[in-house]
């Protein structure tokens, strides 16, 4: 910068005797010299402005847009990610419902099939006790019945021994009240 301010002063020193020589200059005059000087001082001046203050401006501004176009770039692989994350929650939820209804159904079934289990035990027992009350009933019959008839014979035969007057041996008296009930219970048809 000091060698062109000499060099501009060594310019003026001669252009101003020539510029006395001339007459008098009215209006404006333009000295194409001091407009060269101006010219190359703009110059050097916007190389070192551009030089240290627009490139590095000019490196943060692109790191700036690198970062933005970074963001941007990750804002979309988020979005699409947490697309994809709702897609597979909707699908996990959704199998996880149709699992859950396979469940509820086979433990309904099974429930079911328990309670129907229960019901056919039940009724097994109900029927295996009915044939047991049965069988008590007709054996307490046919017991009250044996009795009924040995106390029956008893009578026929002390009934029949006063009659005949004379008193018989109990095992013939026995085997005549048998035949009589055998007789009388084939003439009724009723079973035994």
């Amino acid at each position: 910068m000091y060698l062109l301010d000499v060099v501009a002063a060594g310019a003026a020193g001669a252009v101003q005797p020539a510029a006395a020589a001339g007459a008098e200059t009215t209006g404006l005059s333009i000295n194409l010299f001091w407009v060269i000087v101006a010219a190359l001082n703009f110059i050097v001046f916007l190389a070192l402005i551009w030089r240290f203050a627009f490139d590095p401006l000019t490196d943060i501004l692109a790191q700036r847009k690198g970062r933005i176009e970074q963001g941007l770039a990750d804002a979309e692989q988020a979005r699409k990610d947490r697309d994809a994350a709702a897609a597979e929650r909707d699908r996990v939820i959704g199998d996880a419902r149709r699992e859950a209804m396979l469940v509820i159904t086979a433990a309904q079934k099974a429930a079911q099939d328990l309670r129907d289990a229960d019901v056919a035990a039940t009724r097994e027992e109900l029927d295996k006790m009915r044939e047991r009350a049965t069988a008590e009933v007709a054996a307490e019959r046919d017991r009250a019945l044996a009795e009924l008839r040995a106390e029956v014979a008893d009578l026929a035969l002390a009934a029949a021994g006063k009659v005949m007057g004379e008193s018989m041996t109990d095992a013939r008296q026995r085997r005549m009240v048998d035949d009589f009930l055998r007789e009388a219970d084939a003439g009724d048809g009723r079973p035994n």
